[in-house]
């Protein structure tokens, strides 16, 4: 856990990417509006309550929004999939989701933009976990068990079918059973699944307080420093609101940087949205946050989602990110 110490601080880093590269148009350059001429005064923003969104809650502590005449309303969601709905419905504005379930939508007709990058991972920040008297010792021992993870044909399902396969198994080895984040470690402890695939703070709150043991990195050689979470909002949403948009990049985009040079900011704000203690937070292993939205390196995503059959046909990533280079 520890090597990852210095990737920690820049988790934060990579939400300064989406404010910078989300919306790519003028507005997103000018200066603060202090709210004039503002779409929407009032947004509400969905997140995971994990490290990635760290910065959205920075960015209402400090009153980043509210410099800009935003009011920012965050929400708890389990999955980007989930979320897709509430974006739908206008239940969310904007929200914290997965690449994978992200790009799915996308190669299915759902009229659905990226903004922003938001995290990538690193190792040890995504791992199968067992508890500690599980008779689990490999990848391979998961023929025919359970593997528990928070959202089906996602991020989660894609990188535990990577780390399979390298074992000589399939997705069709294992039965995939949805469960939220807060809810894997019970559940693993009640036999309900024999693995779950988990993220921090997760990680370190089960192996501190129940012994859990890793089973597997899920992000390693395939799926190695593999982009993980964006903030994602509808086509229509985009275009009736781009000075909304682009006041939520600019303050975002603040607290990421913020963050990015400073990890005691995200270990301050984790215990406002996540059930982590101050001394779990300030040991958990963090990923890194991009500070930039790059087509390249999110192609990656979608070419192994392809591999995986996940997408029928190659899907052109920079037909659905804004702001994108490369």
């Amino acid at each position: 856990m520890t090597r990852t110490v210095r990737a920690r601080a820049l988790v934060l880093g990579i939400a300064a990417a989406l404010t910078l590269a989300a919306c790519g148009g003028s507005d997103t350059a000018s200066a603060p509006s202090g709210g004039k001429g503002l779409e929407k005064t009032t947004i509400k923003v969905g997140a995971l309550p994990i490290p990635d969104p760290a910065a959205l809650y920075i960015a209402n502590a400090k009153g980043f929004f509210k410099a800009e005449g935003l009011t920012v309303e965050p929400v708890l969601i389990q999955g980007g999939a989930a979320a897709l709905p509430q974006i739908k419905n206008g239940a969310l504005d904007i929200s914290h989701t997965n690449y994978v379930s992200t790009f799915l939508a996308a190669s299915k007709g759902e009229k659905i933009k990226v903004v922003g990058d938001v995290y990538q991972a690193a190792p040890n920040t995504f791992n199968l976990m067992v508890t500690k008297d599980s008779p689990l010792n490999s990848v391979a021992d998961l023929k025919g068990k359970t593997v528990l993870v928070n959202t089906l044909k996602n991020i989660g399902t894609l990188t535990v079918e990577a780390t399979l396969k390298v074992a000589g198994l399939t997705k069709d080895d294992v039965k995939f059973v949805e469960k939220p984040f807060p809810d894997m470690a019970n559940a693993l402890s009640t036999g309900q699944g024999d693995a779950a695939w988990m993220t921090e703070p997760f990680i370190t709150a089960t192996q501190s307080q129940s012994g859990f043991r890793k089973l597997a990195d899920t992000m390693s050689g395939q799926t190695a420093d593999l982009p993980i979470a964006a903030w994602m909002a509808t086509d229509e949403w985009v275009q009736k609101n781009p000075k909304t948009l682009a006041a939520f990049q600019r303050a975002i985009a603040k607290a990421q940087q913020l963050v990015a040079n400073d990890r005691k900011e995200v270990e301050a704000v984790l215990g406002q949205y996540t059930k982590i203690d101050a001394k779990t937070a300030s040991v958990i292993t963090l990923g890194t946050f991009p500070t930039s939205l790059n087509a390249t390196r999110l192609q990656r995503v979608a070419d192994l989602m392809l591999e995986y059959k996940y997408i029928e046909s190659p899907l052109d990533v920079k037909t659905i990110l804004v702001g994108a280079s490369g």
